[in-house]
């Protein structure tokens, strides 16, 4: 599952004492290459040798759908899904040695450069590529024979905020995604990419946020700047009409840009900018399941001129 608060808390178990066993796929949480996580003081094990552990048991995953389902039993809402649209943030399992962050952009390079849209990051699960060990194991959560998709949560973001009628229907738009973990800047022509910015939202200031969107709208930011202060990276896809588009943001930790000179307007697709990516995963399921199209992207309101745009 993701790292991040779980890794932590496992490491301050471990530095007060503790004692930690995890099997390889779980111990991949924690870092791809399980001899960093032995190092970490952690130690692997097979499945065959969890009966014979005298410890307390965590699974860790990301999607838990038993839970999911007696919460809206709860409701008296109808557990049976019609469909799945699972999204996460997966840096891919990189080779011992290689930056996470570099492979990570990698991932986004070559899906911009496959096919130029936002809707192209959207995966059927046979689709997956074997690196995205996180998106893989998420779907294997999910309910098998359910038509399934998985988007990457950056471009799910960007797809619900084109869904604010104020942001969709301008021609050129900049979307900044502030997650709690990542931000994401698009410069976009509908669901068309001009360029792309990624960096992580706890190790960016506001001065530099503002300055990479307005370097990457210019043209002038380059890859080095972002990739060296601890973010991702910078592509430029194509060249735009416009070095002036309509910047807008959406994301929890949009307050970030608070008093800079960038002053955005604040997406709210559908009345609420916290689940803009939920919004942008339904579309994509929409296109990747066309007998649901119409029944998705109609109510939806999505602006046919951004597809294809």
């Amino acid at each position: 599952m993701g790292g991040g608060p779980c890794h932590w808390a496992l490491e301050d178990h471990i530095r007060s004492g503790g004692k930690a066993f995890a099997t390889a796929q779980a111990a991949r949480t924690f870092d791809d290459d399980l001899a960093n996580v032995q190092a970490m003081g952690v130690t692997v094990i097979s499945e065959d040798e969890l009966p014979r552990l005298d410890a307390d048991e965590i699974e860790l995953r990301d999607l838990d759908l038993a839970a999911i389902r007696n919460a809206l039993a709860s409701f008296e809402v109808d557990t049976e899904f019609d469909g799945l649209a699972l999204g996460c943030l997966d840096h891919g399992a990189s080779p011992p040695g290689y930056s996470d962050r570099l492979f990570r952009f990698e991932h986004l390079k070559r899906v911009v450069e496959a096919g130029n849209d936002l809707r192209h990051f959207a995966y059927l699960p046979q689709e997956l590529p074997e690196y995205l060990t996180r998106a893989r194991s998420l779907l294997a959560c999910a309910d098998q024979g359910v038509p399934t998709i998985f988007l990457d949560t950056g471009p799910a973001a960007a797809l619900g905020a084109l869904q604010d009628p104020q942001v969709g229907q301008k021609e050129e738009q900049f979307i900044l995604n502030l997650g709690n973990m990542h931000a994401l800047g698009f410069h976009l022509r509908g669901t068309h990419i001009y360029s792309l910015f990624e960096h992580h939202t706890g190790e960016i200031t506001a001065q530099q946020l503002a300055e990479f969107t307005l370097g990457l709208m210019a043209g002038t930011l380059e890859h080095h700047e972002v990739f060296d202060s601890k973010g991702h990276g910078v592509l430029y896809a194509d060249e735009p009409r416009s070095r002036n588009p309509f910047l807008a943001v959406t994301g929890p930790q949009r307050a970030k840009i608070a008093g800079t000179r960038l002053a955005p307007y604040l997406a709210t697709p559908h009345g609420d900018m916290m689940i803009s990516g939920c919004f942008g995963l339904l579309w994509a399921f929409a296109e990747r399941f066309p007998d649901s199209r119409e029944e998705i992207l109609r109510p939806l309101g999505v602006n046919q001129a951004l597809v294809g745009a």
